[in-house]
C-alpha cells in the first residue's frame, strides 16, 4: 500500500483501532510508543486490506465531514451490520447513508445495488428515494428504480 491514511486522536488511538479491527474483522499492528513512555503514540491497524495508522495527537484537531470512509456493502445484511456496529457506543446517524462513529469519523454505509441504480434510467426516482433515508433500505431503492 502506497498511500496509507492517518487519523488524529486525542487519546483514543489504540482503543478506536482496536474498535475498528473488531467491525471489519481486521489486525492490529505494533505500536510506536512515545519515548521513554509506554504510552502509545500510533497504532497502526488494517481493515479490509487498508493499512491505517492512529495518532494520539493531542485534542487540537477533530474530524469533520469532509472527510469520511465509503464501505460498499454486497446486502442488506452488510448494510445493517456496519451500520449497527458503528453507530454503537455513541455515533450519530446522518442522511443519506452517513453516520458518524463515537469517535466522530465518518463513514458512509452503501449499498452496491445504489450505484448501478443510479446508473439507470430511474436514477432521478432513486436519488429522491434515498434522500429521505438514513440507513439505505435496498428493497425501497429497487421499488423506486421499477
Amino acid at each position: 500500500m502506497k498511500i496509507t491514511p492517518f487519523l488524529w486522536f486525542d487519546t483514543q488511538a489504540e482503543e478506536a483501532a482496536k474498535f475498528y479491527v473488531s467491525v471489519f474483522k481486521g489486525k492490529l499492528g505494533k505500536p510506536m510508543y512515545q519515548p521513554g513512555t509506554k504510552k502509545v503514540l500510533v497504532m497502526p491497524f488494517e481493515i479490509r486490506g487498508q493499512k491505517i495508522d492512529a495518532l494520539n495527537g493531542g485534542p487540537d484537531f477533530k474530524f469533520n465531514e469532509s472527510v469520511s470512509f465509503t464501505i460498499h456493502c454486497k446486502d442488506q445484511k452488510e448494510v445493517d451490520y456496519y451500520w449497527e456496529k458503528l453507530l454503537s457506543g455513541g455515533g450519530k446517524e446522518s442522511m443519506c447513508g452517513w453516520l458518524k462513529d463515537k469517535y466522530g469519523l465518518s463513514w458512509q454505509v452503501v449499498p452496491d445495488v445504489l450505484l448501478k441504480l443510479m446508473r439507470g434510467p430511474k436514477s432521478a426516482r432513486v436519488m429522491e428515494a434515498f434522500m429521505k433515508m438514513r440507513k439505505y433500505d435496498i428493497a425501497t431503492l429497487k421499488k423506486a428504480a421499477a
